[in-house]
Parts: C-alpha cells; sequence; structure tokens
C-alpha cells in the first residue's frame, strides 16, 4: 500500500507545485493564522482549475476549536459551497467545554454532505484521547484523523501516535501523521502501520508560510514515504 502525503495549500501556485512534486493530495486553509481558517470558496474554483489533485477544504472561523449557533448555519454554508466548486471533502473538528469532541456539532456539519472528511488537530486538545478515539468512530464518513499524539507536535507526541497504531485498528486505519512533522519520524510512523502523512511548512523555503510550495522539498517527502513504507510494508509477514 502506497504512502498518501497531503500538503498545505493557500494558493493556487502551491496547488502546482505540490502536485509537480508528487503530493497525493492538498489541504486548502485561507490563512494559516491559529493553525488553519476557512479559504473563500473562490479560492477552491481557482485551485481546481490548476491541479486534478483532490482538495479537503478547512471549516474553521476563529481561533480554538468551539463554535456557537451563529457560526455554525455559515460554517454549513460554507462546507456546501465548498463541495458545489470542486472540493473533493472538508477538514473539520470542534471540542465541547468540557474539550471533548462535540459529536452534535461535528455531526450537524457534516450530516447532510455526502462526502470523505479528516478530523483535525483538534483531537490533541483532548482531555481523554482514548474517549476522543472511541466517538470518532461512530463519525460517518471520517476516513481520516490529522494528528500529532500531541498538542505539542509530532516531537512530543510520537511515542502515544506508535502506541496507538499498535493497539488500534481504527486508529492505525484512519492516523494521518502530521503537525511538526519530521523526516525521522516517518520510518517510525511507517513500520507502526501508518500510512498517511501531512505537511505544511517543511514543504516550503526556510519553512515560512509567505513562501511558495517548493516541488523539490515535496518530493524529497515522497521519495521519504515512499520508501519507508514500501520497507515497512516488505518487513510484514503474509497473514
Amino acid at each position: 500500500m502506497a504512502g498518501l502525503l497531503e500538503v498545505i495549500a493557500m494558493h493556487p501556485a502551491d496547488a502546482e507545485r505540490a502536485e509537480a512534486g508528487g503530493a497525493d493530495r492538498l489541504e486548502v486553509v485561507g490563512t494559516m493564522d491559529h493553525d488553519g481558517l476557512s479559504p473563500e470558496p473562490a479560492l477552491i474554483g481557482q485551485l481546481s482549475r490548476v491541479t486534478s489533485l483532490p482538495l479537503r477544504v478547512m471549516v474553521r472561523l476563529r481561533e480554538g476549536f468551539s463554535t456557537d449557533g451563529g457560526e455554525l448555519v455559515r460554517l454549513k454554508g460554507l462546507a456546501a459551497g465548498y463541495l458545489e466548486v470542486g472540493a473533493e471533502g472538508l477538514v473539520l473538528g470542534f471540542l465541547n467545554g468540557l474539550t471533548e469532541i462535540d459529536v452534535e456539532v461535528v455531526t450537524e456539519v457534516i450530516d447532510a454532505l455526502d462526502c470523505p472528511w479528516t478530523f483535525h488537530r483538534a483531537i490533541d486538545s483532548c482531555i481523554s484521547p482514548d474517549r476522543a478515539w472511541r466517538d470518532l468512530r461512530g463519525l460517518p464518513r471520517l476516513d481520516q484523523v490529522l494528528t500529532a499524539g500531541s498538542a505539542r507536535g509530532v516531537e512530543d507526541g510520537l511515542d502515544d501516535l506508535l502506541r496507538r497504531a499498535a493497539q488500534d485498528d481504527f486508529a492505525r486505519r484512519t492516523i494521518m501523521a502530521g503537525g511538526g512533522l519530521r523526516p525521522e519520524h516517518v520510518p517510525w510512523l511507517a513500520n507502526a502501520g501508518v500510512r498517511a502523512f501531512h505537511i505544511g511548512s517543511s514543504a516550503r523555503p526556510t519553512g515560512s508560510f509567505k513562501a511558495y510550495v517548493d516541488p523539490e522539498l515535496v518530493r524529497s517527502w515522497r521519495t521519504l514515504i515512499d520508501n519507508a513504507v514500501d520497507r515497512a510494508t516488505a518487513a510484514t509477514p503474509e497473514p
């Protein structure tokens, strides 16, 4: 099984360059303020005209992971609008006041939308990760969970990611490792069965979101992931 490489895109040039470097999918954000907020729907149309890569669009309008009734109406409208102009799927995740997954709000956003989606790094801020992962199992059409294993990033959360992937089949299938992901983390994650990886600043010169995606940096991640997954797959005994 090949590894999936997702790259953050904020401009049409990012999309073109990520595709040239071998990315499999784009996560589209309007700005990286507060770790990624929703773009204007017009940007999705622009990106869909310059790339054939699937676009997953961030549905998030404020700092933090909460929302309210008035904003929820806007979020639902944005989500539907993104799909109408070319998005393949969505990226979202909301927590309640107890820092647990707000299953009711998440379900309301996605309920009428027939598309795959990613639960984003809100999971890394949950008070009980084990409960959060149990809640995720019941959400329809969820096929990926973007997580670093820790709110501080993969460097701090790597051991938790490896443990969860080893112990939980659902997590192993859905984990997309990202959030401070570094090259040396990839072989460990691949050996644990993780097959999806997400990069943002590391796809850009000097790690700055002020720069466009660099195809050569994406290509280096593509090669690293493919090699790590190939080695891990070859080392896995036949059932």
